[in-house]
């Protein structure tokens, strides 16, 4: 279980988390969205342990993230995968390669261990054919796959997902949403989030929480939300695709 309490966040002269709470249950998807600028990206800094509290509590399991030293912290991100706006592909290697980073840097794993775990989570996100590709010469779609590929290469707890559709069409939008949901369900994975896309939102989670003014304005299931009087909530999720 992820859970934030009473999270206080300045960067600069912007108060930018200013008592954020929030709880993340075991096998769910929680979906976080917001304004620009409204602290959701920071959010997910705090729980890889990137940015530390000005004041509040961020646990991971019942373990406090913010006063964890370098081997705790590198033992935490080894449960958990990130997925980041665009896949974040490195350009010079290939799609398996990129995907086999965390294990040739983390993992004590023989060079065909680490073959045989990247063509199977590749194939779980079908993929496997573009093992030997590029990133430059395929789609943004397909970048994004194998980002997810290797987010969960490492076999992870949780997986962190920044702005998971940014820049796609609606076709290949929906394709990643139902990865995310099929990473929930057939691997129990707990997922968090961010997110401006309505449809991912829908589509994906299973509670839904907005940002306003460093904090949780309304947050509830998908259904709740949809249906919410809440001016936050109509604004998000009152209608459209996207």
């Amino acid at each position: 279980m992820i859970e934030l309490r009473d999270l206080h966040k300045r960067l600069g002269s912007r108060q930018i988390l200013d008592g954020m709470t929030l709880s993340v249950g075991k096998g769910m998807n929680f979906v976080l969205m917001g304004p620009s600028g409204s602290g959701k990206s920071v959010t997910l800094r705090h729980i890889i342990g990137i940015l530390k509290p000005d004041r509040g509590s961020v646990q991971v399991d019942g373990q406090e993230v913010s006063t964890m030293d370098r081997s705790q912290l590198m033992a935490l991100r080894k449960r958990m995968g990130y997925l980041f706006q665009n896949g974040a592909l490195i350009n010079w290697l290939t799609v398996a390669d990129n995907v086999a980073l965390p294990l040739r840097e983390h993992a004590r794993l023989k060079n065909s261990e680490v073959d045989d775990r990247v063509m199977q989570v590749l194939r779980l996100v079908k993929l496997d054919h573009a093992a030997a590709q590029y990133p430059p010469s395929i789609s943004g779609g397909m970048k994004l796959r194998a980002g997810l590929a290797r987010a969960l290469v490492t076999n992870p707890e949780y997986v962190l997902y920044d702005e998971p559709n940014a820049g796609l069409d609606p076709i290949i939008s929906h394709q990643i949403h139902e990865l995310i949901a099929q990473v929930r369900d057939d691997l129990g994975v707990t997922g968090l989030i961010v997110t401006h896309s309505r449809a991912c939102a829908t589509q994906c989670g299973d509670r839904i929480g907005i940002l306003e003014n460093g904090k949780l304005a309304v947050q509830g299931t998908v259904d709740e939300m949809v249906h919410s009087d809440h001016p936050l909530a109509r604004a998000f999720l009152g209608g459209g695709a996207d």
